[in-house]
């Protein structure tokens, strides 16, 4: 008879929750710090004629949207008890609001290219010494909200939030430098261009967001599978691996399928085995494992019984 084991699937939700319960809380205050500074470097923006401030604030803006839907998936996928039905409850919507997020900067680039070269065509004096003080205002904000998200392992959104705000500091740093262009060389044109440059940041954050939420939804394996059925391979009573299956519900979550033909004649051999394999892949991160384990003999009659139901 074929042997299936499944890790604790209590403890593996319970660990996710209390995850996804940290990082809600860091992206619920770095929500609301962003939100101040958007509302700071728009009203300066405005004031003092500065595209490439108004760029910022724009960023921060979508910086804030994407951080409160990423509370909302999160604060959601904590709460939500779906027993049977939803054996893995919400967590599948923290990449999908990660998705999201990463689209919702592209529209955000047109505007600010857009704006950069209507500024180039037709360049606008600005007020460099009041820009100046709310672009390090600003970066002060990217600087505090980085220090709240760095330390543990951070989440997928966690992770999109930090390229956000990594995009954010490189887009103050540009502001002040273009700024200080404007008021040491008078060069009016060096504030599109630094708008310009926060474009290109953001397209860059957008990419490494939406390349790791598609991994996660498409299911691509976050592991070297042809490295980990080599190992189980080699496990003392293996004798192949026939299958194996590894993805994530979420960036807090790794699941693998594995079966295993094995040449255990006694149950306490095959439950070292069992245990040496499931030692294995938590090795590789898999925090939620189903293990199968068959004989030689059990993996044929199988075989055939596929062969004869396909004639």
């Amino acid at each position: 008879m074929a042997l299936h084991d499944h890790s604790d699937d209590d403890t593996a939700s319970h660990e996710a929750a209390s995850d996804t319960g940290r990082s809600t809380r860091r992206l619920a205050l770095v929500a609301i710090i962003n939100f101040v500074g958007f509302v700071v470097e728009l009203a300066g923006g405005i004031l003092f004629g500065s595209v490439a401030l108004i760029s910022d604030a724009i960023h921060m803006l979508f910086d804030m949207l994407a951080y409160v839907m990423a509370f909302g998936a999160g604060y959601t996928a904590e709460r939500f008890e779906g027993g049977e039905a939803w054996s893995y409850g919400l967590h599948r919507l923290e990449p999908v609001a990660a998705f999201l997020n990463g689209v919702l900067l592209i529209p955000m680039v047109g505007y600010i290219v857009w704006e950069s070269y209507q500024r180039f065509l037709n360049p606008v004096d600005i007020d460099p010494i009041l820009t100046l003080v709310i672009a390090v205002g600003g970066l002060l904000v990217n600087l505090g909200s980085v220090y709240i998200l760095q330390g543990d392992e951070m989440s997928l959104n966690e992770r999109g939030a930090f390229y956000h705000l990594l995009g954010d500091a490189g887009g103050s740093i540009a502001v002040i430098v273009s700024t200080a262009a404007v008021a040491v060389f008078d060069l009016p044109v060096a504030d599109p261009a630094a708008a310009v440059l926060i474009a290109v940041l953001i397209l860059w954050s957008a990419g490494n967001v939406l390349q790791e939420s598609t991994s996660i939804l498409l299911q691509r394996s976050p592991i070297d599978s042809t490295a980990l059925t080599t190992e189980l391979a080699n496990v003392d009573g293996v004798e192949r691996v026939d299958d194996l299956h590894v993805w994530r519900v979420c960036s807090q979550l790794t699941v693998g399928t594995v079966r295993v033909v094995d040449t255990a004649t006694t149950l306490e051999e095959r439950t070292r085995i069992r245990t040496d394999i499931h030692n294995q892949l938590m090795e590789y991160g898999i925090d939620h494992a189903t293990v199968e384990l068959v004989s030689d003999g059990e993996a044929r009659a199988e075989q055939s019984d596929r062969t004869t139901h396909t004639h």
